[in-house]
């Protein structure tokens, strides 16, 4: 389908909050919540509607809107576009900002500024997942990093300053990297390229390049510059150091964005640019970056083991899951590859629920301290009946969509890298472990009397916790709907790789 405007309705809807909220009377304050929450609806009604028009047989984009000239000068162009790399992203944006809002309910200071800035965030992380032209992906990407400043350093706890300079520092890095490779791929081209769709083919514009060595290791640094940009995003060790910190002081919503859809955005970049631009040099480096997700796995989970405070806890474990998501993308076999996409859905949701779960128990108890808790399963047993399903979805429980993404990522990468796969296990071992030590030191044992008046989980935190439990658990069940939207193109991309993993290739070249 082409120039259709739901992507554009999709991406931009959020913007009308950004004008309307800040005009919004003093005695008035409180409307800025509801017309967040108005305007994230007709997001999940038109992200329902791409899910049930999606062609899954179509490895190519879909609900394309343009090119229209916008900085005609430089040949940037308005183009967006989705399609099995992305779909499941823009779903899982739409739902994530929506129960972000609800998740929001509870802030009392602030509101229009808070409000405007959510939804400002919302359409930052909406456009990048839809845009087709890399300048313009380049604006999204940076448009949501002032909002997510702002939001962690106003509204997060004790330490919030420090953890929004450090989160804008390492996120700005990565952004330079990103930059520095844009604009190099712009000068070098024929043509002056930024459609991602034309870069595709970039050895095919890359003319001004007639010597072998000089093109070599332009490519060479220009996949090195995207992969430490979205490297840093995802996070990878060693650059992850700024996740817990954000993780810790950031409110509620803005900690469920940060896991489901912010860490997404680094593997996504991979996947667009890395893979789709340079894909003899991602089969060279696929053994260096399964390396990596494997210490991802197994450092994450012991950082996560060694955790008092429940937030950091569940903080460390993204970075160990995220792990799971890097092995299965560089394993290049249509389970590897399709297991680290659905793992990237599945996180986002499952991670969602755990951070809303911790923002219900400090709402009440005012801390985090695992050891400073007991018998809260006596004390909120709804509460601790959703907390048991989110982690034991976290864990990878057969039935619950943890399982499937896991599954199918060992199923893949097995047979390229025996030996890290084997390694990688036991990161679940290790996620049992930390997480059933966790339910047994806060929620089973004798009751801590202090807390004996904790009010159960609220109408509005199951409504917030509903959406995400029912995808958890269908998925668990029969994962098919998923796998058939993300198929198509990670296929496609598959066999573009493909080629390059029994040959020399650049690097080795190189040196």
């Amino acid at each position: 389908m082409e120039n259709v405007t739901i992507l554009t309705w999709i991406t931009f809807i959020p913007m009308l909050g950004v004008i309307l909220i800040p005009f919004l009377p003093k005695a008035w304050e409180g409307a800025s919540k509801w017309i967040a929450l108005v305007l994230t609806l007709p997001q999940l009604a038109i992200a329902w509607f791409i899910f049930s028009h999606f062609n899954t047989a179509e490895a190519g984009f879909q609900f394309v809107h343009g090119p229209f000239p916008w900085i005609s000068a430089f040949n940037i162009h308005y183009l967006v576009g989705i399609d099995s790399i992305s779909v499941s992203m823009v779903l899982l944006t739409a739902l994530i900002s929506f129960v972000s809002v609800v998740a929001s309910w509870g802030i009392n200071k602030n509101l229009k500024a808070y409000f405007a800035l959510l939804m400002l965030l919302d359409t930052g992380m909406m456009g990048t997942f839809v845009a087709l032209d890399f300048f313009l992906f380049y604006v999204f990407w940076e448009l949501m990093l002032l909002p997510m400043y702002f939001l962690i350093g106003i509204w997060g706890g004790p330490r919030r300053e420090y953890a929004a300079i450090k989160f804008f520092l390492y996120t700005l890095l990565g952004s330079v990297f990103i930059l520095i490779v844009m604009l190099a791929l712009y000068l070098f081209s024929e043509g002056n390229l930024f459609d991602i769709t034309q870069l595709a083919n970039l050895d095919n514009h890359l003319g001004r390049l007639a010597v072998t060595d000089e093109f070599n290791y332009f490519r060479f640094f220009c996949w090195l510059g995207l992969f430490v940009g979205f490297a840093i995003k995802v996070p990878m060790f060693p650059f992850h150091t700024w996740l817990p910190d954000a993780h810790v002081e950031a409110p509620t919503a803005i900690s469920v964005i940060l896991a489901g859809v912010l860490l997404k955005m680094g593997t996504y970049g991979m996947l667009r640019f890395n893979y789709m631009l340079f894909p003899d040099i991602t089969a060279d480096c696929a053994t260096v970056v399964a390396v990596f997700g494997v210490i991802n796995i197994v450092y994450g989970a012991f950082c996560a083991m060694a955790q008092t405070d429940l937030k950091k806890l569940i903080a460390y474990s993204s970075v160990s899951h995220m792990g799971f998501v890097l092995l299965g993308m560089s394993a290049f076999t249509t389970a590897g590859i399709n297991g680290a996409v659905l793992q990237m859905f599945n996180h986002g949701t499952i991670t969602a629920m755990l951070f809303i779960l911790v923002g219900v128990i400090y709402d009440r108890a005012h801390h985090r301290d695992i050891n400073g808790f007991g018998g809260l399963y006596t004390l909120m047993p709804r509460y601790g009946v959703w907390i048991a399903f989110a982690f034991f979805a976290a864990l990878g429980l057969p039935g619950l969509s943890g399982f499937i993404g896991e599954a199918l990522v060992f199923m893949g990468a097995y047979k390229t890298f025996p030996a890290l796969t084997i390694a990688a296990l036991s990161g679940v071992v290790l996620g049992a472990a930390y997480l059933l030590w966790t339910i047994q030191r806060a929620f089973l044992g004798p009751v801590n009397e202090k807390y004996r008046d904790l009010p159960d989980i609220s109408v509005r935190e199951v409504i917030s916790l509903l959406p995400l439990g029912v995808i958890v658990l269908i998925l668990g069940v029969y994962p098919m709907p998923m796998i058939r939207l993300i198929n198509a193109s990670l296929v496609s991309l598959n066999e573009i790789v493909k080629p390059f993993l029994d040959t020399a290739g650049v690097v080795a070249g190189m040196f």
